[in-house]
């Protein structure tokens, strides 16, 4: 199941901050994403991230972009 994929405008400042290749491996990696929103243990791409520092983060994910040194929580 693919889930749909909306940018708030807080996530669209953020983009903006990287150049037009960094942005477009961003999003292709969310797009990537969006067709298997579930931990790698699940046969998914994200790393739980659980209770952790005080913040409760059950039910996000994190991704990472290796080769660009990037990572980013996803829900």
């Amino acid at each position: 199941m693919k889930y749909d994929i909306k940018y708030n405008c807080e996530v669209e400042k953020d983009l903006k901050a990287f150049n037009l290749t960094q942005r477009k491996q961003i999003r292709k990696s969310i797009e990537k994403v969006s067709e298997n929103p579930l931990p790698k243990s699940e046969g998914g791409y994200g790393k739980p991230l659980g209770n952790k520092f005080g913040l409760n983060l059950t039910g996000l994910c994190k991704i990472t972009l290796k080769k660009w040194g990037f990572a980013s929580s996803i829900n």
